[in-house]
């Protein structure tokens, strides 16, 4: 019986008390973040030229995140089961079909394929080095692509600290020429600019260095098992020779 009077209709103006008393300080946390957000916002724009110049690197960085994030996948590089199906299409009496296949991946891996089965009648060192220098300069061109991260992982916080500078030494002019020891208020916008530029150069630079790594050994990931797929085509396609010593292809440096 208790526990119906607690749950009925005596406890619930007690809950619709406490909701009552709840909702101004719901509402004044509301108040203090829009409040915080424009500041926030007014504060970037008394960033002077630095902070500019970091909204353009951050657009660069999620520009090249994008594009790198849509682009260097496994399909790109070496798709799965593209090597299987080559194996089984090489001894095919109608070549066209392999080299369709590999044309068809539009990937790194078919491309060599390509090379192979056109270069089928040239030795195993021959071969080995023709593919290795597709592999490198398709590599070497993944890298390229998201080298504009190390880009803006090192610029940013030099401009966020040149921006620092700035507002420090408007500051220091504040308190030489105005009198600003005197009233605290006329320091705000120097140091405010100070400060923003610190942080926006930060907050664009760490997650820049973040995703250049991440994309560094994604690519690296992706060369080996091109490396590993590929020697194993040449191995199994192209008997290298017992008189000359022709070593595996080697291709994972590039993506350091």
């Amino acid at each position: 019986m208790r526990v119906r009077q607690l749950g009925g209709p005596q406890g619930e103006p007690h809950t619709m008390l406490k909701y009552i008393l709840a909702l101004p300080a719901l509402l004044g946390t509301a108040s203090i973040a829009h409040a915080a957000d424009i500041n926030l916002i007014d504060q970037l724009q008394e960033g002077g030229a630095a902070i500019v110049v970091t909204i353009g690197l951050s657009i660069l960085f999620v520009a090249v995140t994008i594009e790198r994030l849509l682009h260097l996948r496994a399909r790109a590089v070496v798709p799965a089961g593209l090597a299987d199906e080559a194996r089984a299409l090489w001894t095919s009496p109608d070549p066209a079909t392999l080299h369709a296949v590999a044309h068809d991946s539009n990937s790194t891996l078919g491309r060599i394929i390509a090379y192979m089965a056109a270069q089928r009648s040239q030795p195993h060192a021959y071969v080995s080095s023709g593919a290795g220098d597709i592999a490198s300069l398709e590599l070497r061109h993944h890298q390229q692509k998201f080298y504009a991260l190390s880009i803006v992982a090192t610029v940013a916080p030099i401009v966020g600290l040149l921006g620092t500078v700035v507002g420090m030494i408007e500051a220091f002019n504040v308190i030489a020429y105005q009198e600003g020891m005197g009233n605290p208020a006329l320091l705000a916008g120097g140091i405010s600019k100070a400060l923003i530029n610190t942080a926006a150069g930060l907050a664009v630079a760490l997650p820049a260095l973040g995703m250049h790594h991440y994309f560094k050994h994604r690519l690296a990931f992706y060369s080996l098992e091109l490396e590993k797929q590929v020697n194993a085509l040449l191995r199994e396609w192209f008997v290298p020779s017992a008189a000359v010593d022709t070593p595996n292809l080697h291709m994972v440096h590039h993506a350091h």
